[in-house]
């Protein structure tokens, strides 16, 4: 018996995809960019926010350059975090019926912290335990550092875990974390994806998620 899912943010419990597309594009647009499409941010997320710029911007961009985006990206994201942004179907039941029956709930993400305590706090208040962004100091995933400091948080072991992600990077996380991982299907990445960095499960519905904690 499981005692307790950590989750990914985006593309996981939340579609933030338009969000952030617009917000990498307003950061462009500053620089008479093009702007870049939905697909290709899809394919630029999910190692951080610095990453997700550096990738945007063309080949070759200097450091202070890229930095100078990310700080524009942040500016307009802080202040549009919430445009589009909506829990995937099934999403906000799961997260209740954990609640009642007891389950532990950690969120983990490469997102910025700020952004990440935002969004789980309007999203679903009361219902996670320990919510952990973006830390200076802490590598992100798929390192597992974090992951262990949200299990020590929430009084846990690997084996009482499930580590549910929608990326390869989350699949890589929980097998250095030594958790299961359960690849969700709805999120910005494909089953190849998932599988291929290791995926005990895949599931295509939350409600899927379930079984696996028996």
């Amino acid at each position: 018996m499981k005692k307790a899912v950590i989750f990914d943010l985006d593309g996981t419990l939340l579609n933030t995809l338009e969000d952030l597309r617009s917000a990498v594009n307003a950061a462009l647009a500053l620089r008479n960019l093009p702007p870049r499409s939905l697909e290709e941010v899809r394919c630029f997320v999910g190692n951080g926010v610095r990453n997700l710029m550096r990738r945007a911007l063309p080949v070759g961009t200097s450091d202070a350059d890229i930095d100078a985006a990310l700080a524009d990206f942040k500016q307009y994201y802080a202040a549009h975090i919430r445009d589009t942004t909506i829990p995937y179907d099934g999403i906000p039941e799961l997260m209740e019926v954990l609640c009642k029956r007891g389950i532990k709930v950690g969120v983990l993400s490469n997102k910025m912290d700020s952004a990440t305590q935002e969004l789980i706090q309007h999203f679903f208040p009361g219902k996670v335990d320990v919510i952990f962004g973006e830390h200076k100091d802490i590598p992100r995933k798929p390192d597992p550092t974090s992951c262990r400091l949200v299990m020590q948080q929430l009084g846990v072991k690997p084996e009482e875990v499930l580590y549910v992600g929608d990326s390869g990077t989350d699949m890589q996380t929980a097998k250095n974390a030594g958790l299961t991982a359960v690849g969700v299907t709805w999120g910005f990445r494909n089953r190849e994806d998932l599988l291929q960095n290791g995926a005990d499960y895949l599931v295509d519905a939350p409600v899927e998620i379930f079984r696996l904690l028996e």
